[in-house]
């Protein structure tokens, strides 16, 4: 029996898009249809396809340069290619790079739905986590595609056993994302076990995370489980792990792969069944290259990579977050204020909020602890945001925010050519590529779009 799922169709020959998309449409599916890899890119955060199905001859973008932008943004996404010039070397090339299948033209209709199904259920199209239950990521607010993308794989990912690194922007709820994880995994039943890596001292993080026998040391007068004990069977959320002391990371990387850990001044080691979610702020990619975290356990950590995006990416948040802040605020401070006037939310939506969701709380807290009327005024918003100092990014974050600014900047004014942006900013061809990369930029988005007169499909 066939699946039903969404599927986005890219083809520019108008004939074949249009056979294509009634055959899969009379299976059961839902398509929507595109006549490039450009328009695909556009509307693929906002309809969140299950499946990509792609020709890969077009004018511009073709199939292969379309996966390599959806494997960066939406790596769980699964896409078979179409080709009149079928040959081995295509279809070796296309499934090395991940594509989940590739047929020739003209093709099988029971072939197509075949492969099609196959991809579907590996898309996640049989049970999505919203028609489950969204207890495990109740705390998550959001109505941002770019985010339920992220949560998307955070759902498939946590079904397995594999490490997570959540690699994002201070305050922008990487604990949050940890505990959705653990909520989402088998391991559920079992501890969820946070610790700051750059909270702890440097001489204490061994005691703290694999625990110590009595007389080990001044004031160890019992014998005292670590972390890794405590979260046994369970998850251990290690945040800031891109500040741990580059002396500690070997033992970890140990700990991570012997899956036993020895407590200070014992004999013998213990073992611990744990899958670790790291999270860290810090580019651990530039720690590497200056010799301050291990390549070695970066690698371990980073099984999976989950990054959320800040909040000025997704200020169709901002409303969902501030109201809810609002009413958490109202319940312990016994108040009534029943929301924001127009220009308040104005300004809060028009913000930069350098220190995000973190910085978004305290500052209606303190609105709310601050109005004397039953709606919180604009004045009130914009004197916390002028004020908030402790919104003022890190120099790292700010260094790495103007970086991804001038290269956008760029690619922008050279229409995404990148031998013109390249010669702008002073930097040889193969390094600028490096750098889109390091920023997950498509020089492609930045092209002018091919103009056609041929209706859409779908």
């Amino acid at each position: 029996m066939i699946t039903p799922t969404k599927i986005l169709l890219v083809d520019d020959d108008a004939d074949l898009r249009k056979l294509l998309s009634i055959r899969l449409k009379t299976a059961g599916h839902e398509v929507r249809a595109v006549t490039c890899g450009e328009e695909a890119l556009a509307v693929l955060a906002h309809y969140k396809p299950r499946l990509v199905v792609s020709d890969l001859r077009m004018d511009g973008m073709d199939g292969l340069e379309l996966f390599d932008s959806i494997r960066r943004d939406y790596p769980g996404l699964p896409v078979i290619i179409l080709t009149a010039h079928g040959s081995i070397p295509h279809a070796v090339d296309a499934t090395q790079r991940g594509v989940f299948g590739f047929i020739t033209k003209p093709f099988d209709g029971k072939e197509l739905l075949d492969l099609v199904e196959r991809a579907a259920r590996l898309g996640g199209a049989e049970e999505e986590p919203s028609s489950r239950t969204e207890d495990w990521r109740a705390d998550i607010i959001t109505r941002s595609a770019a985010l339920d993308e992220v949560l998307r794989q955070a759902y498939l990912a946590a079904e397995t056993d594999t490490n997570i690194l959540i690699q994002s922007e201070s305050g922008t709820g990487k604990e949050l994302l940890a505990r959705a994880v653990h909520r989402a995994s088998p391991r559920s039943s079992r501890p969820f076990v946070a610790v700051n890596c750059s909270a702890i001292p440097e001489t204490l993080l061994e005691s703290e995370l694999f625990g110590h026998a009595k007389g080990s040391f001044t004031g160890a007068i019992q014998n005292r489980k670590g972390l890794f004990e405590e979260a046994d069977g369970g998850t251990l959320f290690l945040d800031e792990v891109g500040d741990m002391p580059l002396s500690f990371q070997a033992k970890l990387l140990r700990a991570l792969q012997e899956g036993e850990v020895r407590p200070v001044g014992a004999n013998r080691s213990v073992s611990v069944d744990v899958r670790v979610v790291s999270a860290t702020h810090r580019d651990l990619d530039q720690a590497m290259a200056d010799g301050q975290f291990r390549a070695d356990l970066y690698y371990r950590l980073n099984v999976v990579r989950l990054e959320l995006p800040p909040l000025r990416e997704r200020p169709e948040d901002i409303p969902l977050l501030a109201n809810r802040f609002l009413g958490e605020a109202n319940s312990r401070n016994r108040r009534q204020v029943e929301g924001f006037a127009p220009e308040a939310m104005q300004s809060m939506m028009s913000a930069s909020w350098p220190g995000n969701v973190r910085q978004l709380q305290n500052l209606v807290e303190q609105a709310a602890a601050l109005c004397t009327t039953s709606i919180v005024p604009a004045t009130l918003v914009q004197r916390a945001l002028r004020n908030d100092l402790s919104a003022l990014p890190s120099l790292a974050d700010a260094r790495e925010r103007f970086d991804r600014e001038y290269l956008i900047n760029l690619l922008r004014i050279t229409e995404g050519n990148v031998s013109s942006a390249a010669r702008i900013a002073g930097r040889h061809r193969t390094e600028f590529y490096k750098l889109l990369r390091r920023y997950r930029l498509d020089s492609a988005l930045f092209r002018p779009s091919l103009s056609t007169d041929e209706p859409r499909d779908g």
